[in-house]
Order: C-alpha cells, then structure tokens, then sequence
C-alpha cells in the first residue's frame, strides 16, 4: 500500500478490524515518514451480465432493478427496507448461480417472486408488463392463479 502522505510504497499494517458492513478496516504506518493512516477493504463481487430478449448484454444494475420494482410498488405500502432486502435476495440467488451471464427471464422471474411475496397488487402490475400479455384472458388467468 502507498502512503497517501509520502508516496512510499512500503507500509505496516499496526492493526485489523473487521466491520459489520462487510469491508475490513486496517491502521498502517508509513516506514519512511512515520505517518498513520486508514484503508478499507471490501470484496469485489462480480454480477453476471444481463443478456437481453434481443441478444444484446447489459451490465446488472441493481438501480434499474430498484426503479422497476418501485414502479410496480408505488403508492402501495410496502417499505424500502423490504424493497432492499429483495434486491439483496435476487442478487444472492444470481451469484448463487455461478453464471457469467443470466438471460433476462430469469431475472424478470426472480423479481417477480420477490413482487409476490410483497404485495399482490405491484406483482400483477410487473407481470403485466413484464409478460407482454396479448388478451384479457391471459392476464385474468394470472389474476386467478393469485
């Protein structure tokens, strides 16, 4: 680690915690100056790419899944902490999977579970749009299978 004062390369770790939000928190001193100073660590995680109905890919982006689902969600009263959590699941289950790639479906599908557990009213809303349906009788299939 370089010293953020100096410049030096060589620095010593004096002492290590660990955080409950998930990063490592390490005190070091510079060997040429003497100065102390803290760095946080935290694990990259790789999400898989998006690919497409059309083929194309797209980098997960956890804050378009958020503007989706509070779409779906809003003036229904369900709180942000459950919207969170559910975010924090789907991504889970993903990296749960071990694929470098995840095709759209999938995670339209896994959003919606998350949507029905939390409100009824905001899954039919997705699936409505999610599913593209081509008549009233689909979606009032799905209104009964609720």
């Amino acid at each position: 680690m370089r010293c953020p004062y100096c410049g030096h390369d060589e620095t010593q770790v004096s002492e290590t915690r660990d955080s409950d939000e998930g990063f490592v928190r390490r005190r070091r001193r510079c060997l040429k100056c003497d100065r102390r100073f803290t760095t946080y660590e935290r694990p990259e995680v790789a999400m898989p790419a998006v690919v497409k109905r059309d083929g194309g890919r797209a980098e997960f982006d956890p804050a378009k899944l958020r503007a989706s689902m509070m779409l779906a969600l809003r003036k229904r009263p369900v709180g942000t902490e459950q919207v969170d959590a559910a975010i924090d699941r789907i991504q889970e289950k993903l990296l749960a999977d071990g694929l470098r790639e995840v095709p759209s479906a999938r995670l339209g599908d896994l959003t919606m579970r998350e949507l029905k557990r939390m409100d009824k009213v905001a899954y039919v809303r997705f699936a409505s749009v999610y599913r593209s349906f081509e008549d009233v009788d689909e979606f009032r299939q799905l209104i009964k299978d609720i």
